[in-house]
Formats: C-alpha cells, structure tokens, sequence
C-alpha cells in the first residue's frame, strides 16, 4: 500500500519577520512622508498669514504718514525720526483732532503707539495705547525707516538722510519690512517695501 503525503505550503518564520519588517519601513516612511508634507503645508500657511498681515501694516504705516500734518499744540508734524521708530502726528481716526503716532520695532514685533491730545491748550501726556502691527519682522539692525530729503533722487550723495535724520528736512520716508516666520526654514525672507511721501511738507518731489 502506497503512502499519499501531502505537502503544505505555508511561511517560515523567517519569512513572515522579513515581510514584516519590510511593511513596518514601507509605514514609517510614508508617515514622515505625510508628516513632513503636513510641517511645510502649515509653515507656507503661516508665512502667508504673516505676509499678508505685515502688508496691510505697512499699508497703513504709509497712509498715516503721507497723512502727517502739525500737532494740535503747533508741533512740526514729524518729531522723531531714526532707524527704527519714527513719531509724527496725524489724525488717524477723522475726528479732527490730530494725534501723536509712534511706529517702533519692539524685537520681532513692529508695533504703533497713539497718543490722544487733551486740555487746553493741547498736550500729548496722556496714556499711549500700543499695538502690535506685524508679527515675525526679522530686520534685526537693520533699518525699518529711511529718509530722502527735496533733492531725491537725484543727490544720492546725501540720502538717504542720517539718522537721527533733522525733520525738516524729510520729504519721503521709505518703509522696508522683513518678513519670515521661521528664518532657519525656507522660504526665504520676504522683502515688503513702500514710499511714503508726506503730503504737507511736499515741495519738488
């Protein structure tokens, strides 16, 4: 009588170690895959946020300057002017009374300072209300504002102007922002420039 065996196929241990290892690679791969992708989806969203913030800072920044005019006690309109902070006065809010504006670097933070007038006749003692304008501005030392006097552009020699710059003789500001949310991450900093003409101290400009 002739014996049947019946040969089972089935997986050595060996095998099912190696599958498994090869599958545990495959699921840490692709979840620093999707981490990774998720890290630099959320910091090119910050960046935006912060870029889009600092732009209508800075849009607002140039309005209210272009805006200055003499304080309500007869100050010059601008007051202080250096390389990052600049005090002037002008009426931000439409009601008539001009206030006393102060833009300022505080670390990585650009914020506005306002001061209302009060008495009579006029002071700027008051409470200064501060904000914070933009967020992530990485110029460091270097400068937030620069100075052009009536000769710009064409004297190159003497602008922009030196800081502290003499207010009289300012007739454009320039405002450069450096924006980035992380600087040890691309992209790389985002560069926000505008002018500024200031409307009622114009001459030739």
């Amino acid at each position: 009588m002739k014996n049947n065996f019946i040969k089972q196929s089935g997986y050595s241990l060996l095998e099912i170690l190696i599958t498994m290892g090869i599958f545990l690679i495959v699921i840490v791969f692709v979840t620093a895959f999707v981490s990774q992708s998720f890290k630099v989806n959320q910091f090119t969203m910050e960046q935006s946020e912060a870029i889009n913030h600092a732009r209508k800072g800075i849009d607002l920044m140039v309005k209210e300057i272009r805006e200055s005019s003499p304080a309500e006690n007869g100050s010059y309109p601008i007051e202080n002017a250096d390389s990052q902070t600049i005090t002037f006065y002008s009426d931000i809010d439409a009601d008539e009374l001009v206030e006393k504006i102060r833009y300022f670097l505080d670390g990585t933070d650009l914020k506005k300072g306002t001061t209302e007038p009060s008495g009579f006749p006029p002071v700027y003692t008051g409470e200064e209300t501060i904000i914070t304008v933009s967020k992530n501005v990485r110029n460091n030392e270097s400068p937030v504002f620069y100075y052009y006097n009536s000769d710009y552009p064409t004297d190159t020699v003497n602008n922009p102007l030196t800081v502290p710059a003499g207010v009289n003789e300012i007739r454009l500001i320039r405002v450069i922002l450096t924006v980035n949310v992380d600087p040890n991450k691309a992209p790389e900093n985002f560069v926000l420039i505008s002018n500024a003409q200031i409307r009622n101290l114009k001459d030739n400009l």
